[in-house]
This record gives structure tokens, C-alpha cells and sequence, in this order.
């Protein structure tokens, strides 16, 4: 890829969940759309929210992502 050169993009909005983190439902989201979508080019976070146990502690991460691929 080079930049520096016209190119177009189009976003798509994504969620990534994870038990365990931030990081981890980011990584989630993103692994799972470079399977679907060719050419993934970059993400922005949208959106940072999760699920509180009966417990009070936090059982899940919930990240909304915008992620970007190049159009052919």
C-alpha cells in the first residue's frame, strides 16, 4: 500500500465484546472484520460500555468501532 496516493475508504460500524478487557474486545472486533473485510485499513472508537455483574464487578466489555477498508 502506499500513501500518498488517491484512495477511498469506506467505514463500517462493528461491536467487539470481551470478559476480560478494553484491548480484548478491540482485538476481538478487529480480528473478526480483517476475516470478513479485505483490505482493513484502520478503526476508531466509537463508544465504551459494558455489563455489570449481580456481583457489582464487571463481567463484560462492550466496544462500538468504526473500522475503514480501502475500496478496490
Amino acid at each position: 500500500m502506499t500513501y500518498g496516493a488517491d484512495r477511498i475508504y469506506k467505514k463500517v460500524e462493528i461491536i467487539g465484546v470481551s470478559s476480560e478487557s478494553i484491548e480484548g474486545a478491540i482485538q476481538a472486533a478487529v480480528s473478526r472484520a480483517q476475516h470478513s473485510l479485505e483490505r482493513l485499513s484502520w478503526f476508531e472508537v466509537q463508544d465504551i460500555r459494558g455489563h455489570v455483574s449481580a456481583e457489582g464487578k464487571v463481567s463484560e466489555y462492550q466496544v462500538v468501532l468504526k473500522v475503514a477498508f480501502e475500496l478496490k
